[in-house]
């Protein structure tokens, strides 16, 4: 009787939780909400608009380093009856930093895109993919730039100083040619002071404090502010301007010259004179396009 016994009750408490289960799960489904749980995007990297020919599924696809713009000019794309004939939406991404646009370029992900020109020559992107510059940025000087003295290009200058640097390795000015002047002189990276910032403003800031004494990088208007032009001593001159590249898959010269109209109109509006200054690469006249003599990829 003693095992009846104890069996039962062993049941008898089985039981009792496996009820206590089935209906706590019941609870559960009566107080949880079946709908699809959606989480906030926490870091936008695109814009999307349509054109007037929502029925039509192809997307113009631009990258730009900057959110203003992408969102700018997707907006004046939406609302022109050229990309309107041949797209239905266009798509405006941006990133920040260098890796976004070697993901674009090495891919050949984006229709118009606005990037620099070494980097597309890297990747061969203009004979890969068919880019054409469209409009291009006016050419600028490099520049050692210090607070306190005009600096001199030789070996044991620089192993005396603390020197600022742009942590990515396309840029022109502020990484690539300081560091091909170091490699000419004979001097090892790695008995340099160097610290890396993450931007030519960080580089600016670093210089002003103090924390540096001396950076690589151009010069703008606005530097006269805060240093002495007579403290800039030149890296290289005539570096290419950044420039906007179209796909030209096809002859599509429709939406080159509409395109372009909208880059040059875009670059009135900018506040740093630097990207007022901009160049058409082509002559749209009489229904054609022509590649303007001499415009071409250095």
């Amino acid at each position: 009787m003693d095992i009846k016994n104890k069996l039962l009750h062993k049941t008898t408490i089985v039981t009792f939780l496996f009820t206590v289960m089935v209906f706590a799960w019941m609870c559960g489904q009566l107080i949880v909400n079946d709908d699809e749980l959606v989480f906030p995007i926490l870091i936008e990297t695109s814009t999307v608009c349509s054109t007037s020919a929502t029925a039509n599924d192809n997307e113009l696809i631009v990258f730009t380093p900057s959110k203003n713009i992408a969102a700018e000019l997707s907006q004046k794309l939406c609302g022109d009856s050229v990309v309107a004939k041949q797209y239905g939406s266009v798509i405006g991404y941006w990133g920040y930093k260098t890796s976004d646009s070697l993901e674009f370029v090495g891919k050949g992900i984006a229709d118009l895109i606005l990037a620099k020109n070494n980097i597309m020559t890297a990747f061969k992107a203009e004979s890969t993919y068919n880019y054409m510059p469209v409009v291009g940025f006016s050419d600028y000087t490099a520049f050692f730039i210090s607070s306190k003295e005009k600096p001199i290009i030789s070996k044991s200058y620089f192993l005396d100083k603390k020197i600022g640097l742009l942590d990515y390795p396309t840029s022109r000015s502020g990484h690539i040619l300081p560091k091909q002047v170091f490699k000419d002189l004979a001097i090892n990276i790695a008995n340099l002071n160097i610290t890396y910032a993450s931007s030519h403003n960080e580089l600016r800031d670093l210089l002003a404090n103090g924390k540096v004494d001396i950076i690589a990088s151009f010069w703008k208007e606005s530097d006269k502010d805060r240093f002495s032009k007579n403290y800039i001593t030149p890296l290289s001159n005539n570096i290419t301007g950044t420039r906007w590249y179209l796909k030209m898959q096809q002859n599509n010269t429709d939406l080159l010259c509409s395109v372009q109209n909208h880059l040059m109109n875009m670059s009135k509006g900018q506040a740093l004179h630097y990207y007022q200054n901009v160049t058409a690469f082509w002559l749209c006249e009489n229904n054609t396009a022509v590649f303007k003599v001499g415009e071409n990829n250095e």
